[in-house]
């Protein structure tokens, strides 16, 4: 059985061998991940071979579509019916190119939609002008990936750790289809580290779904965590949605050749082309796009957020940040038995918005509902395409009975190390210790001076109006019924913390500052929020004036010699 290490180096030779110079270094990823696809497809393909392509010339004029009776009669899932693999077409190297498009074209309806969304073609044009087809065939060949040689799982950490490096070649975009594996695995630790009663045992089958699933990273770390940290004879099923049609190729190409089911991965936006509606899941975990437009979903989210029972119901985000649509998304797919989601947000689905705003009553509706279980503060400078700060939220409608009316916030800014050398944005990572320590906080649920924990409507607040009466010529001006008209000009609101009496907060911090007012309670309005920063904040009281003076003192001192010395005179 061959070695991970030994996989890796010998197809990561490739790109020197024969792309040098005819591509950028951005691109070889583009190449060579469908290349490793194809050929460990050819390995397994490889016995059934001739059977295949014997039964489609049988019935190829005999009914419309031979691929159910092939797929019946052989037992099989997938299959190519060219007489072409890619070691036979180094039979003809004068055809090549003709050949090549014959065997792609060969490949059942669910492969061939993964070879397609790649985008090869391209590709393929350019090496065969350059007579580099040929040669890249030819090495590929060399290499054999049959089950019984690279195993699943060391085929899956092969195909992962070249997607990795082939990312981080590509800064520029990596940070699009691509989380850092650090990140990965502190969300998905966290995502199921209270779940060892869910996961454990005989028998059990699990889902996991990513709805932003990129390369499909998150669902195979995830998958492979809870085989290592948890049960080992978990059947977990993984189910995933990617808008780009080379990342979907990726993620669809490593559920295939791990052995999962390809079929279990959807192409086109999840907001408004949902891959899976009506469907629940058990774990759902996502690193959805950094505030990016929906206004490409706008029409049809819109629509659905008009009835009564879709998924955007309770408001929309600005157009130009959908992050909260996704994590709505993830909540209408919550089971009644139970689920847990775990996602990835910068900063503004905390705070962004005023009460009665969409991103406010989203958030009032999370919190509310008791869903919001814990947020983690993230370092800046973890990502390859931004150095923004980000934050892991862990949503859920099964929270143990300790937490059950509250929400756990942990700092873990500072939790990291400096990378050696710089990929792109990322300069910091997430240590294992690090990971640890914001784990402990998470799972021992204590306050400490990197963990808080509040009550849900802490996070609440009642914007309420102030109103003074309208004046001119030093007479109030009333309405017919004899009520002082309100001058706008002098309008003002207050938030007063839902843990607060209304009553005595007015009292207390309006009446002392106004002689003639009233409040406007019909303008009352619920808003909710998570200032994270300042609940963490640690208020440093400034230097003695003495020591600064004495400071000043020795520093205009300092600089009197320094005259001296340098134009010889005294000031």
């Amino acid at each position: 059985m061959s070695s991970h290490n030994e996989i890796s180096s010998l197809i990561w030779s490739v790109p020197d061998d024969i792309l040098r110079g005819l591509f950028k270094p951005h691109e070889y990823g583009d190449i060579v991940l469908p290349f490793i696809v194809l050929r460990r497809l050819d390995c397994i393909l490889e016995s059934r071979k001739d059977e295949v392509y014997q039964l489609w010339e049988e019935y190829r004029g005999k009914v419309e579509d031979p691929e159910p009776i092939i797929k019946g009669q052989l037992g099989v899932e997938f299959f190519n019916r060219s007489k072409y693999d890619l070691s036979r077409l180094k039979g003809d190297s004068k055809n090549i190119r003709l050949n090549f498009n014959d065997y792609l074209n060969g490949f059942s309806r669910n492969v061939y939609d993964i070879v397609d969304n790649f985008g090869l073609e391209k590709h393929i044009q350019k090496l065969d002008k350059n007579n580099r087809l040929y040669q890249l065939i030819d090495k590929f060949t060399e290499i054999d990936l049959h089950p019984d040689v690279v195993d699943n799982h060391t085929m899956g950490s092969v195909f992962e750790e070249l997607l990795r490096r082939f990312s981080e070649m590509s800064n520029e975009t990596s940070g699009e289809h691509y989380t850092p594996r650090d990140v990965v695995t502190l969300l998905v630790s966290l995502l199921f580290s209270e779940s060892d009663d869910d996961l454990s045992g005989q028998g059990k089958i699990r889902t996991l779904y990513d709805c932003c699933c990129g390369t499909g990273g998150m669902l195979s770390l995830g998958k492979r965590w809870v085989l290592d940290n948890i049960n080992s004879d978990l059947e977990i099923n993984l189910y995933g949605q990617e808008l780009n049609p080379v990342t979907y190729s990726v993620c669809k190409s490593d559920i295939l050749i791990t052995g999962e089911n390809p079929n279990n991965i959807k192409l086109g936006s999840s907001l408004s082309e949902d891959g899976y509606p009506g469907s629940k899941f058990d774990y759902m975990i996502t690193n959805p796009p950094f505030g990016v437009s929906w206004k490409s979903d706008q029409s049809f989210v819109n629509e659905e957020s008009q009835s009564q029972f879709g998924r955007f119901s309770v408001g929309t985000p600005r157009v130009s940040d959908g992050s909260l649509l996704f994590l709505q998304h993830l909540i209408s797919k919550m089971d009644e038995k139970g689920s847990r989601i775990g996602i990835v947000f910068n900063g503004s689905p905390l705070f962004t918005g005023d009460s009665g705003s969409g991103e406010s009553e989203i958030r009032r509706w999370i919190i509310e509902n008791d869903w919001l279980e814990c947020i983690v503060s993230l370092p800046d400078q973890l990502f390859f395409n931004t150095g923004i700060s980000t934050y892991v939220w862990i949503v859920t409608n099964r929270k143990s009975n300790q937490r059950k009316g509250k929400v756990q916030l942990i700092n873990g800014s500072d939790l990291h190390s400096t990378m050696r050398k710089s990929l792109g944005n990322k300069r910091k990572e997430i240590t294992e210790s690090d990971r640890q320590r914001i784990l402990d906080s998470y799972t021992s649920f204590e306050e400490s001076d990197s963990s808080k924990i509040y009550p849900n409507e802490f996070f609440g607040y009642t914007k309420v109006t102030i109103e003074q009466p309208l004046i001119e010529n030093g007479v109030v001006k009333t309405t017919r019924s004899g009520d002082p008209k309100p001058d706008s000009s002098k309008r003002d609101h207050e938030r007063i913390p839902l843990t607060e009496d209304i009553e005595e907060y007015i009292k207390r911090e309006v009446s002392p500052h106004l002689s003639d007012f009233w409040v406007d309670r019909s303008r009352d309005s619920v808003g909710y929020e998570i200032n994270f920063s300042k609940y963490f904040y640690e208020y440093t009281p400034p230097r003695p004036i003495e020591e600064i003076s004495r400071d000043i003192l020795q520093l205009d001192s300092e600089s009197e010699g320094l005259l001296h010395r340098i134009i010889g005179i005294d000031r």
